[in-house]
């Protein structure tokens, strides 16, 4: 199992050999603090002689679910990263998400792999401090939290959900190269990358990607997985490389026989709503479906002028204040569960 430890990687700034690693691995477990518990766990199976590892999904679209995928596609995918953010061995990395989820394991993956020297702090929602990092994954949360410290990061990875227009906006006023990335746990993190402020994302190394006759995303990547990954993500294809995300099939409202994507409505009232809200629908006797706007914290006037660059079919027939979105485990605003509970 050597194969899995470049040499130069470091964690919180000391060498391993496997055994080493090994004794380190079974020590966080016994020993550590609850994220170091998690940590050594993982490295535990890491380090073991099966060629799989079991990961659990978000259940950002539907029930959480443990998944089994291979090791030598893990290596792979930290591979591909490595290559299109040129990684090279003694980077320094932060690993401030949680192992219990693929995002924080392929951070230890792409450190062991690459050679990466990576330190480990407890998650939370403002994880910097006086470091500079050439490399750091981290969920909107944490960067909204650390703008003020974004000048420690060389290049940001930001991923779990979709950065906002507000977040966008704060970011691009930094001299943070910053990323968003889209993949999912099946596509083991992340398989296309676009920088903060564009619209297309552009695919990794060795990724394939096509519709299907719903207009969503088809992925193959042979290096991950032998199976193509049929996404309900909804895209527009540009070329091989690069397609745009327009929304999820399971979010699209047919309003009077109009399809209407919750997302691009969202994309265009995000520059006027500063709070958390979402676009969805309810039952409507006349349309079918209506549209309805749904804002987290206390109620407030909403200028209708801001309604003034949507369509007739996209202007919210009614607008909800809800005392606080439904979440994931991973933080991630769950829209079903947040109707169910308040609307």
């Amino acid at each position: 199992m050597n194969q899995f430890i470049h040499p130069d990687f470091k964690l919180n700034g000391r060498s391993f050999s496997y055994l080493e690693l090994l004794a380190e691995a079974l020590y966080l477990k016994e020993n550590g603090q609850l994220f170091e518990k998690k940590i050594g766990k993982f490295l535990l199976e890491w380090l073991n002689n099966e060629s799989f590892v079991f990961v659990q999904t978000s259940g950002s679209t539907g029930k959480p679910k443990q998944i089994l995928l291979d090791k030598s596609a893990m290596i792979a995918s930290a591979k591909a990263t490595g290559t299109f953010f040129n990684l090279q061995p003694t980077t320094s990395a932060l690993l401030c998400l949680s192992a219990d989820y693929i995002a924080g394991k392929m951070m230890l993956v792409r450190a062991m792999t690459l050679g990466l020297h990576l330190d480990v702090v407890e998650p939370n929602s403002a994880p910097l401090e006086s470091k500079k990092y050439n490399f750091v994954a981290m969920v909107p949360m944490q960067v909204a939290n650390s703008l003020d410290k974004l000048h420690l990061v060389s290049t940001l990875l930001i991923g779990g959900t979709k950065v906002s227009f507000q977040l966008a906006e704060s970011i691009l006023k930094t001299n943070c190269r910053a990323y968003e990335s889209y993949g999912m746990t099946e596509t083991i993190s992340h398989i296309a990358i676009k920088s903060i402020g564009e619209k297309e994302f552009t695919v990794l190394p060795n990724v394939l990607i096509s519709k299907d006759n719903r207009n969503c995303l088809v992925i193959e990547a042979s290096e991950l997985t032998t199976d193509k990954i049929i996404t309900n993500d909804i895209v527009e294809i540009l070329n091989p490389a690069q397609f745009i995300l327009k929304g999820r099939i399971d979010n699209v409202i047919n309003s009077g026989g109009v399809k209407i994507f919750p997302e691009e409505i969202e994309d265009k009232l995000a520059k006027y709503i500063t709070v958390r809200f979402f676009i969805a629908s309810k039952p409507d006797e006349k349309l079918g479906e209506k549209v309805i706007l749904v804002i987290e914290g206390k109620s407030f006037e909403l200028d209708t002028i801001i309604f003034s660059r949507l369509s007739k079919y996209q202007i919210p027939k009614e607008i909800i204040f809800v005392d606080e979105f439904v979440e994931t485990e991973t933080n991630k605003i769950n829209r079903k569960k947040t109707l169910e509970k308040w609307a």
